[in-house]
C-alpha cells in the first residue's frame, strides 16, 4: 500500500489496484437479502426505475446524483428520459442531474461506438446531455489511468456520493457474477471505492455482446480496439454500499442466458455472519455485495426464471 495524495490510498492486490478513501467508514455485513420484483417486459422496467427517480427527487432538496447502468440493463430508462428531454416537462429535475459512469474499458478512445459513454448520447440524447447539470465519466484515453480516476472518485466526493447506484449483474464463470465490473477474485474489499483491473477476453466478448444486442453499429475498427483493451475501470464495493438507494435491473436473460443461474445463485446465497467467511464469499462472488445493501430495488423480468 502507498499513499497517492492526502484523500485515497492505493491498493494492489496481484495486478489489481483499488483505491480508497484514507479513513474507512464503518460496513456491517449484515445480509439483507433481495426481493425480486417481476415485472411483464423491458418497457416496464424501465418505467419503474423512472419511477425511483421521481422517488428520490422528492425525497430530496437540491442535485440528484446518479451513477448510469450500461448494457442492455438500463436501455429502457434511458430511452424514456431521452423523450422526456425532448419536452419541458421534467426540465426542473433533469437540471438537478449529477450524472456519472460506473465501469469503463480501457485503454479506449472516448468516441468508440463500444464506449458507455457513445451508448449513453445514442440512447438518452443531445436533449438530455444539454439539460442535466454535469456529465463525469470515467476518463479512458489517458496515459495516466489511476490519477483520472481519482480526480473523478474527488468530483463524485465532492457532490456527496450517489443518491441512486442504477446497477446491473454480470455472469461469471463457475456461476459466480460481478456488479459494475467488480471481478471475482480481484481482492475488493468493502472500503474499496473504485478500482482498474486486468481484462479478461471473457468481459471483452460480453461487453462485445451486449453491444450488438442492444442495437449499437460497430464499425470493425472500433471492435478491434475494444478487443485490445487491458484494463476495466469499475466503482468498487464501497460506492455501492454508500448509495443512498440501489435500483438493480436485470432484463436480458434471453441474450445472456447464464445470468438465470447466476442470478439464482446471489437470491439464494447467505452472506456468512463472520466477516472473513463473508469476505471470502464476496471476493468468490462480487454479485452478492448487493445483498449487504438497506436500500435496494431489483426489477427483473419472467425469463430469469426467480
Amino acid at each position: 500500500m502507498k499513499e497517492n495524495n492526502t484523500a485515497f490510498h492505493r491498493y494492489v492486490d496481484q495486478q489489481n489496484i483499488w483505491l480508497a478513501k484514507s479513513t474507512q467508514p464503518f460496513i456491517s455485513f449484515k445480509d439483507k437479502g433481495i426481493t425480486p420484483i417481476v415485472l411483464e417486459n423491458e418497457a416496464a422496467v424501465g418505467k419503474a426505475m423512472l419511477q425511483e427517480l421521481y422517488k428520490t427527487a422528492e425525497e430530496k432538496d437540491g442535485d440528484i446524483n446518479i451513477a448510469l447502468l450500461g448494457g442492455r440493463g438500463a436501455q429502457e430508462l434511458h430511452r424514456l428520459l431521452g423523450k422526456i428531454a425532448k419536452t419541458a416537462e421534467q426540465d426542473a429535475l433533469l437540471a438537478r442531474l449529477n450524472v456519472f459512469t460506473q465501469d469503463a474499458l480501457a485503454p479506449m478512445g472516448m468516441k468508440n461506438s463500444l464506449s458507455f459513454v457513445r451508448d449513453f448520447e445514442r440512447i438518452l440524447g443531445d436533449d438530455f446531455f444539454r439539460k442535466i447539470k454535469s456529465f463525469t465519466p470515467m476518463q479512458t484515453d489517458t496515459n495516466n489511468l489511476e490519477s483520472a480516476l481519482i480526480s473523478y472518485l474527488t468530483k463524485l466526493e465532492t457532490l456527496g456520493g450517489l443518491d441512486i447506484f442504477f446497477i446491473g449483474h454480470g455472469p461469471e464463470a463457475n456461476k459466480a457474477s460481478h456488479l459494475a465490473y467488480i471481478k471475482p477474485f480481484s481482492g475488493a474489499k468493502a472500503h474499496h471505492l473504485a478500482g482498474i483491473i486486468p481484462i479478461s477476453s471473457t468481459i471483452l466478448h460480453h461487453h462485445i455482446n451486449k453491444f450488438k444486442a442492444g442495437g449499437s453499429e460497430i464499425s470493425q475498427a472500433d471492435e478491434n480496439e475494444c478487443k485490445a483493451a487491458k484494463y476495466i475501470l469499475t466503482l468498487g464495493p464501497a460506492a455501492i454500499l454508500q448509495a443512498k438507494k440501489i435500483v438493480q435491473s436485470v432484463v436480458d436473460a434471453d441474450s445472456a442466458p447464464a445470468k438465470i443461474q447466476t442470478f439464482s445463485r446471489v437470491l439464494q446465497t447467505p452472506i456468512s455472519i463472520h466477516p472473513d467467511e463473508a469476505m471470502e464469499q464476496l471476493n468468490a462472488n462480487p454479485g452478492l455485495w448487493i445483498r449487504l445493501h438497506p436500500n435496494t430495488r431489483c426489477f427483473v423480468l419472467p425469463n430469469l426464471n426467480v
